[in-house]
């Protein structure tokens, strides 16, 4: 039985280096609003920055993470 440690992707960690280790987050974002993903700016900001500079609620930013968590934990 493989034991494999979850990824917790939070608020404060820098958006370009989530979406180079964890590709798949990219979609999420996306979906969100924040198409700026491949942006040279997303390599300054956190993912915290990122929404509120996309004008997302604290609500949406909670939602983003849980989704975003999800895909890269368990690929759904």
């Amino acid at each position: 039985m493989e034991n494999k440690t979850e990824i917790k992707i939070t608020k404060d960690m820098n958006l370009g280096e989530v979406v180079f280790k964890y590709p798949e987050a990219a979609e999420v974002l996306t979906d969100y609003g924040l198409s700026c993903v491949g942006c040279f700016a997303s390599s300054f900001d956190t993912i915290e920055q990122g929404a509120k500079i996309h004008e997302l609620s604290d609500e949406e930013l909670d939602d983003m993470l849980e989704r975003i968590n999800e895909v890269v934990n368990f690929g759904e």
